[in-house]
């Protein structure tokens, strides 16, 4: 909204408007000394269009407040709004916050009020009236700081999600196996620089957020539809930077109750096998360990025995085939024993102990297993298949 008109006497709007160069110089140089991060920006050539700026914005003002009542009032000072806009994005785009221009326009508005008011008082505006001028002055200077914060607020808000696009973009040519320069040439659009390694993370989509707030800041986020993912799985996948080796163990600590799943480290242009990787652990449904997250790298094991879940099946059913005419209850013991058994090489006392039974117990039960197979547990061959099958059992 513009400020309220007044009518200032044609010989004091005259006297003002012949001041403008010399004021707009006063403001420029007071801004200089006053606000130190525009010390080098408001020197040279520069320094001289910011004078110019100055000048037009004043003559705007003088413009407005001299204008007749009927006159559009938004005419004069429109310009000098759209001006005052630019100038707030174009702060944005040079990295700088708004404190220090509005520092400038809080200077310049001191300085030209300073200059402006003894220019009119000397032209013999009565001093009844200088408390509106000041009114006017300073009502203009708010609209224009105003503008600027808008032009400011908008570039940010433009380039940020320019910026998160250009992000989510280098995350999901990185899940898709892109050729190495299409992911440099991506990396550099994004303006992030590219780590040794990325370590792909699973995360539900509702703790994606959370989980952010703990990592690396340079952590990518792809986008909700994920490459071998269902629709509907709702979960987020993060790329961590640099989370091999010592780091590796904080990066799990950090995931704790978050239900993450966490991939390999990888160079970070084989980030899709670390996603691979933690994709099939959580295809095949690994449990995590209480509250920390499933670890790829300590559940190898159990990656390479579920690869092929049919034929994990059929080798158990063949291996435990001569079983098969005992009940429930006797063949489950004796299939807890037979594995117990394989993972302790035949140390009965062991075996005792893990399933809660006395040494006699696991004696008797392997007497049992004996009969049943046969020369088949001394069998290399026999034994690696029944050690494959049983190795993922109620895992």
């Amino acid at each position: 909204m513009a400020p309220e008109q007044d009518t200032f006497p044609p010989e004091v709007a005259a006297a003002m408007q012949g001041q403008l160069p010399a004021v707009a110089e006063r403001t420029v140089a007071a801004i200089v000394v006053e606000v130190p991060s525009y010390t080098e920006a408001f020197t040279g050539v520069m320094g001289r269009k910011i004078e110019n700026a100055v000048q037009l914005a004043l003559g705007a003002f003088l413009e407005l407040a001299t204008a007749s009542g009927g006159g559009d009032p938004s005419r004069p000072i429109g310009p000098a709004l759209e001006g005052a806009y630019a100038l707030g994005r174009g702060e944005a785009r040079s990295g700088r916050t708004m404190d220090a221009l509005l520092a400038a326009y809080r200077v310049g508005a001191r300085v030209a009020w300073r200059h402006m008011s003894e220019t009119a008082v000397e032209a013999g505006m009565p001093a009844g009236s200088l408390a509106r001028f000041a009114e006017l002055v300073f009502a203009y200077i708010d609209q224009l700081s105003a503008a600027s914060a808008s032009g400011h607020a908008d570039q940010l808000d433009s380039s940020g999600r320019l910026r998160r696009r250009d992000l989510e973009r280098l995350a999901e040519l990185l899940l898709t196996g892109a050729p190495p320069y299409d992911l440099t040439t991506a990396a550099e659009r994004a303006d992030w620089t590219p780590p040794r390694t990325l370590t792909a993370v699973l995360v539900p989509e509702a703790r994606a957020r959370g989980a952010l707030g703990v990592l690396d800041v340079r952590t990518l986020q792809a986008g909700q539809d994920l490459p071998g993912t269902e629709p509907g799985a709702e979960r987020s996948v993060l790329l961590v930077p640099d989370a091999d080796g010592y780091a590796r163990a904080q990066l799990v600590r950090a995931l704790t109750g978050r239900e993450a799943v966490v991939g390999p480290a990888r160079p970070w242009q084989q980030a899709r096998s670390s996603y691979s990787r933690a994709l099939r652990a959580l295809q095949l449904d690994l449990r995590p360990d209480g509250d920390l997250p499933v670890d790829t790298e300590l559940r190898l094991s159990d990656l390479v025995l579920r690869a092929d879940g049919e034929a994990l099946a059929d080798l158990r059913a063949q291996v435990l085939a001569p079983l098969d005419g005992l009940g429930p209850g006797p063949r489950e013991k004796l299939v807890e024993t037979l594995r117990a058994w394989l993972l302790h090489h035949g140390r009965r006392e062991k075996i005792a102990t893990e399933l809660f039974v006395h040494p006699q117990t696991v004696r008797y039960r392997m007497g049992q297993l004996r009969d049943l197979y046969g020369d088949r547990l001394e069998d290399p061959q026999s034994v690696l298949e029944l050690t494959l099958a049983l190795g993922a059992a109620d895992r």
